[in-house]
């Protein structure tokens, strides 16, 4: 028996409360929140559009959809958008470039220090390290494989190994067990 008399004081209640100035006051600052909210992600959609993708008229059409379908046209391009900014291309890009020249180069490195070395050194100029033998009659740098020198052309004495085993590490090089 109270829920029937509880029932029409509550659509009373309601029905007032919706007539009410506090009912339009939250009604109207919901509209203006979800307004701002929406102008809000229209102007984040334009923001990254414009640091993903290059073509202005894929920017515009982007925002535009962002503008015309509130919220859904957001996820559209979310859904749609290319997966990494232009700054992060354009450096992937020079690091490419960088590695192919270096390939290209040929750089080598010292075996016990990395310092880049040039392909002519016999030694080490770091750590002293013998990385190649000298020819005997002109002194030039010769590849391990080689048996006769491509400069003079004398013949190749049997290579000694490169002496890890005589030559010990400065302090600074030496590592820590």
């Amino acid at each position: 028996m109270t829920n029937s008399l509880l029932a029409p004081i509550t659509v009373a209640s309601l029905s007032s409360f919706f007539d009410s100035n506090l009912w339009d006051v939250i009604r109207n600052l919901s509209f203006f929140f979800i307004a701002v909210l929406w102008l809000a992600v229209a102007y984040w959609v334009n923001k990254d559009a414009r640091r993903r993708i290059e073509d202005p008229w894929l920017i515009g059409t982007s925002t535009a959809l962002a503008l015309l379908f509130p919220f859904f046209g957001a996820i559209i391009y979310m859904l749609f958008r290319p997966p990494e900014y232009l700054d992060e291309v354009h450096e992937r890009e020079l690091e490419i470039k960088e590695m192919e020249a270096r390939l290209g180069k040929r750089v080598t490195r010292c075996p016990v220090c990395q310092v880049d070395i040039d392909s002519n050194y016999l030694v080490c100029p770091v750590c002293t390290t013998r990385l190649k033998q000298p020819c005997a009659r002109c002194k030039a740098p010769l590849e391990p494989l080689w048996q006769i020198c491509p400069y003079c052309e004398a013949p190749v004495a049997p290579q000694e190994t490169v002496a890890e085993e005589t030559w010990e590490r400065p302090p600074h090089l030496r590592r820590s067990r």
